[in-house]
């Protein structure tokens, strides 16, 4: 790996490549992208409520606010396809729950160390998903309920989460004809 060796070149491009916002998109996918996001995390949070614990709404995580937002927000994203998604999370929240079983006595070391390691697993697994960074971290510094999961985690939430979250943009993001989910499997 190089290094950039001129401070000026190194301060450069921080500037950025471009001017000016990202386009705008339509009304019609603004409104899409709201529903579909509404939809999902409603159906995550209904469940959670109704079938888990009611202090904790363990299925109801927060890197799924992320994953609704690549999944309805930017369909057609290679982060947000099916294959990245469930990997995503799943080898995440993996990467997490060993994290703290080997670092709990140092949070802030297993926090890093598994927010780290699962970018390398996804990037090595061609899975990347940005929130599976996320999915790792709360396997660390989530509640007692979360830890007390265990290896759970994995499955209830993340898994059953990202299932749930798939099969609601199959059906959703397909009924406009605006609209193909997904780009591809695997």
């Amino acid at each position: 790996m190089k290094l950039e060796t001129n401070w000026r070149d190194y301060l450069r491009k921080m500037r950025g490549t471009t001017r000016g916002s990202p386009p705008r998109v339509s009304n019609e996918e603004i409104a899409l992208s709201w529903l579909g996001a509404f939809c999902g995390i409603a159906l995550l949070g209904w469940l959670g409520e109704h079938y888990f614990n009611e202090g904790d709404r363990v299925l109801l995580i927060g890197s799924f606010g992320a994953s609704a937002v690549l999944l309805f927000g930017a369909v057609r994203s290679p982060l947000a396809q099916p294959r990245n998604l469930i990997g995503g999370h799943v080898l995440s929240a993996l990467v997490g729950v060993i994290c703290w079983k080997c670092l709990y006595f140092m949070p802030w070391l297993a926090g890093a160390l598994a927010v780290a390691t699962a970018i390398a697993l996804m990037h090595a697994t061609r899975t990347l998903h940005p929130p599976g960074g996320a999915t790792a971290l709360i396997a660390v510094v989530g509640s007692g309920e979360i830890h007390r999961l265990g290896f759970w985690y994995v499955l209830t939430p993340v898994l059953l989460g990202a299932v749930l979250m798939l099969v609601i943009a199959l059906l959703f993001n397909n009924l406009a004809r605006s609209r193909r989910y997904p780009e591809i499997w695997f």
